[in-house]
């Protein structure tokens, strides 16, 4: 009896390696994949943003090929961002509780307002205003559905005089502005949730806002170079090697600020040398090896610094097709660190015991609500949202102009 009691505690308990209290011992991670999710898409919904914001705010005019591609990126995976946390609820139908009794000292109620001050006031106005000359065109051109569509979204504003065109792209400008610090209150609210929290040494830090904020910008800046080179590919367009040079430019800028701050940060922790360090030592050479030492650091930080950062300086000695190719496997290696970030946070501050003194085991499922299958799900979803939104929205001509058409000087 008392060994088939042993084998079914074997099964439902966690394994933990080394001492744990006995009210541990039943313990799991709460957060899963889901959690894991929710700050790597909001990321990538900010740092595309940025990347439009280059354009229309900095004026580079070398990024014009992708600043709507970007927009139109951004609002894709916005659309996403809630889906994690709705299907982590045990009872997503009651979420819409969080909007009409707010809880203003929860940060994760304040989220409902941020996300929906980020939708509907920033993304979908500035996109609006961008289109809107060119959705009456198109209402007035295209035949059936698609142009019911076109019409419909004009919301009976049909003026594309010359002053109404340079009133939309102000206006536009104006909201952009707005849009940066939104950004950052979006996926900045994500780290202040984790750095909030001074019990656990893993995620108790002051600079975990900054952190999420930077590694966001680098996500979303590969996941606009990424999208540009498969659409670009897809549609057998020429690619626009001024633009992908810059972006890949930015993207060597925002890595190499985002390495120095984590880098900082692990060096800080390190000669502080405070209570629970050793556990977060352990983790990183053990727990966490693969996600933290290959994933995070070698693929997702130190190859793409150092592919990016040589082809800076020896950017007119290296072909366009090898550019190609490196810039490709760039921004895939820094997707894949993020992501890997994303997870040694949300899980590794949960693998440790309360003593600091035991590390659990935790093994991914295929299905169900925590499973890895449904997280790749969720990010198919933005991508198939997406493929929507280019063939409604971004006609072939975008990608090969190099400018971005009717756009005068806001100012």
């Amino acid at each position: 009896m008392s060994l088939q009691l042993t084998a079914i505690l074997a099964e439902v308990a966690p394994h933990f390696d080394g001492y744990v209290y006995p009210n541990e011992s039943g313990s799991h991670p709460l957060w899963g994949v889901l959690i894991v999710l929710y700050p790597y898409i909001t990321g990538l919904v900010a740092g595309a943003f940025i990347m439009a914001s280059l354009v229309r705010v900095f004026r580079v005019k070398a990024l014009e090929p992708v600043y709507r591609l970007s927009l139109l990126t951004a609002l894709a995976f916005l659309l996403c961002a809630t889906l994690p946390l709705l299907l982590h609820l045990g009872h997503p139908e009651r979420s819409y509780q969080i909007m009409i009794t707010p809880h203003l000292t929860s940060p994760m109620a304040i989220f409902g307002f941020v996300y929906a001050w980020y939708l509907m006031a920033v993304l979908l106005l500035e996109l609006w205003f961008d289109y809107r000359g060119d959705l009456v065109n198109w209402g007035r051109t295209e035949p059936g559905l698609r142009g019911f569509i076109y019409r419909l979204l004009t919301v009976g504003v049909s003026d594309v005089s010359p002053a109404a065109i340079a009133l939309d792209h102000k206006l536009s400008w104006i909201i952009s502005i707005l849009g940066i610090p939104s950004a950052f209150l979006l996926h900045g609210y994500v780290g202040f949730i984790f750095g909030s929290i001074k019990a656990n040494p893993w995620w108790g830090n002051a600079i975990m806002p900054i952190i999420f904020i930077l590694s966001a910008m680098v996500s979303g800046i590969a996941l606009c170079v990424f999208v540009y080179m498969v659409l670009s590919w897809r549609r057998r367009r020429a690619l626009d090697m001024r633009c992908l040079d810059v972006m890949g430019m930015y993207l060597f800028y925002a890595l190499v600020i985002d390495a120095a701050i984590e880098a900082l940060d692990w060096i800080h922790r390190a000669y502080s040398a405070e209570e629970g360090f050793h556990v977060m030592e352990y983790m990183a050479q053990q727990r966490l090896f693969y996600t933290l030492s290959i994933g995070q650091l070698l693929m997702g930080t130190l190859i793409p610094l150092l592919t990016l950062g040589s082809l800076q300086v020896a950017r007119k000695f290296v072909s366009d097709a090898i550019r190609t190719r490196l810039y490709f496997t760039c921004a895939i290696f820094v997707l894949l660190g993020v992501l890997a970030m994303r997870w040694n946070v949300v899980m590794g501050g949960q693998f440790f015991s309360k003593s600091l003194r035991g590390v659990m085991s935790y093994k991914l499922e295929f299905a169900g609500a925590e499973g890895w299958f449904l997280g790749l799900m969720l990010l198919s979803l933005p991508f198939i949202i997406l493929t929507v939104l280019i063939k409604l929205f971004l006609s072939q001509s975008l990608l090969t102009s190099g400018h971005v058409p009717h756009r005068p000087d806001p100012t």
